[in-house]
């Protein structure tokens, strides 16, 4: 198992421990974590499963994949660290890995 951690917009913590080759969005939805709807439930065809990579994992997550830069377009509030969470997979490298939940969506 594998941990991942969310922060809501209230700054409440939301630790879960996760199976490789899940996605961050699955577990979210999975766990009941606010803020993460995932509406098409996981194709990349809407921007509500959108988190912020804390900057320190940022290299291990990864740039998003075109597709999913365009999706990236109907967030509110994008930033540099943005990323759909549907589209992070957990693997080994990312055990620990932490993402907060925009303000808007919480």
């Amino acid at each position: 198992m594998l941990k991942l951690k969310f922060i809501g917009n209230d700054e409440t913590v939301y630790d879960l421990e996760v199976s490789p080759g899940s996605s961050v969005m699955e577990n979210a939805v999975r766990n009941s974590v606010p803020g993460i709807e995932a509406e098409c439930g996981g194709a990349c065809a809407c921007a509500t499963c959108h988190v912020y990579v804390d900057p320190d994992w940022m290299a291990k997550v990864g740039e998003p994949e075109p597709m999913e830069e365009d999706m990236l377009d109907f967030a509110i509030d994008v930033r540099a660290n943005s990323r759909l969470s549907c589209q992070i997979e957990m693997r080994d490298e990312l055990d620990g890995l932490t993402v907060r939940i925009p303000e808007r969506q919480g």
